[in-house]
Formats: C-alpha cells, sequence, structure tokens
C-alpha cells in the first residue's frame, strides 16, 4: 500500500513538472538563440591609446606594450607613454577599470572565425567583432575556475547595457561546443561558448555549461514572472546572452 501511494505521489509530481515546461515556437527559439553578449578580446592594440584608472581615482594612458595574465584573466598591465616612452607597470590590485582596443591580427582571425562557421551568420552579429569601440576591464576578485584562491584580476565585460543585475565576464580560456564539417565547406552547428565567469550580487563565480542547470535558481530564481516564462526544463545553455538580458529586462520593468 505504501509502495503504491509512493509511486502516486512520484507519478503526480512528474506530470507537475511536465506540465510547467514551456514549448517555444520557432521564432522564440531564433530570437533565444541569438548571442547579444560582446566579442571576447584577449589580445590588445599596441598602436591605440589604451586608459587605466586606479582605485585612486588617478588616471594613465599610453599604449598597451605587454599584458601578464593568469588562465587568460589579465592580473598585471603595462603602459608606454606616447611621448616619453617610459613603461609604466600597475598590478590589477591597483587599477578599478580599464579601456584598452582589441588588435587588429585578432580582430582579422575572429572575423575567419566567424565566416568559417554557418551557425554564426544567423545568431551574431558581424560587427561586434569588426568595429572599433574600447574593450571594458573592471577589477574583480575571483576563483579561476572556482578552484584557485580569490585573487584581483582585470576582467572584459562583455554585456555593458545590461549588466546591472548580472555581469558577465569573458573567459579567455573558454572551450566550444563541436560541429561538422565535410571537407573544406564551413562548419555546420556549434560554435557555442561553453563558459564565462559571472557576477551576481557579491558572488562571482566561473559558469560552465554542464553546471547551468544546477546554478540556475541562483541566477534566475528570484524573478516569479521569468521563471514562469523560462523554467530551466524548457530552456538551453545557447540561450544564455538572451535569458541574462531579458532577466535585466523584466527585473528593471
Amino acid at each position: 500500500m505504501k509502495l503504491k501511494f509512493l509511486l502516486l505521489c512520484l507519478s503526480i509530481a512528474g506530470t507537475v513538472s511536465f506540465a510547467q515546461k514551456v514549448k517555444y515556437s520557432k521564432e522564440e527559439v531564433k530570437k533565444m538563440e541569438q548571442y547579444l553578449f560582446n566579442e571576447g578580446f584577449n589580445t590588445p592594440s599596441t598602436r591605440k591609446t589604451s586608459t587605466v584608472i586606479l582605485k585612486d581615482g588617478s588616471t594613465h594612458k599610453g599604449f598597451c606594450s605587454k599584458t601578464d595574465t593568469k588562465k587568460g584573466q589579465i592580473f598585471e598591465v603595462t603602459l608606454k607613454d606616447s611621448l616619453t616612452k617610459k613603461n609604466e607597470v600597475f598590478d590589477a590590485e591597483q587599477i578599478a577599470e580599464m579601456y584598452i582596443y582589441p588588435s587588429n591580427a585578432e580582430k582579422i582571425m575572429k572575423v575567419g572565425k566567424y565566416m568559417g562557421n554557418i551557425r554564426n551568420y544567423s545568431t551574431k552579429k558581424l560587427t561586434k567583432t569588426t568595429n572599433d569601440d574600447r574593450i571594458y576591464f573592471i577589477n574583480q576578485t575571483v576563483s579561476l575556475k572556482n578552484k584557485k584562491d580569490d585573487k584581483e584580476f582585470l576582467m572584459q565585460v562583455i554585456n555593458p547595457g545590461f549588466d546591472d543585475i548580472i555581469s558577465v565576464y569573458h573567459d579567455p580560456r573558454a572551450k566550444e561546443t563541436a560541429g561538422v564539417s565535410f571537407g573544406y565547406g564551413p562548419q555546420l552547428g556549434g560554435g557555442v561558448i561553453k563558459s564565462y565567469y559571472v557576477k551576481k550580487g557579491n558572488k562571482v563565480m566561473w559558469l560552465h555549461k554542464d553546471d547551468f542547470e544546477d546554478n540556475y535558481d541562483f541566477l534566475f530564481g528570484d524573478n516569479a514572472e521569468f521563471m514562469k516564462k523560462y523554467p530551466k526544463n524548457s530552456v538551453e545553455w545557447d540561450y544564455f546572452s538572451f535569458l541574462i538580458h531579458e532577466y535585466t529586462d523584466m527585473g528593471n520593468g
């Protein structure tokens, strides 16, 4: 009798869970697949003026001749003064914000990568790779891949404009999902970035696609309207940038 009752409860729970799943139209899925984050860059231009703003409020400008990194994240920056040609070295602990330009070589490489995947044509804007905008970095204290001791790094914000609740940072060591290619033709599918660094409240974490479902409630669970419209059993990691944007819009609405 107890076994039958338990099975009945499990059946009801499963039915309720299934009923909560949302089925989206093709148009909605296409919209959710749009990649709304800025392109992540790893190599600064040495020919354009970079700006470093220290925690003491002072501003320093010069050519970014060198960056020292750990797991791709910047912990030291060297600026060369355009007039004196002298180098100034700054630790990440000193810096509040930084604005640099990506190198042309990396931009060209990323254009080629964009053209080599058919999926990009419908989900990404090439202009985010080719424009001349500065890249915005901010000081954050983080545990690299959630494994190392906390340390201050300069991290690129890739969702400026909708980062007031959740900030997303470029992971220079992120891998991408695999696709299929035939001969020398462009790749079909794949190309989805597998990890980012994410900040909500005072918590900064490395978020991998395999841990997305486990952290879904932490990211979005405080907005009941959002959770009803986008329950975690109905969405995919591919929609991540859209979900961050939508959550921000609904939270500020």
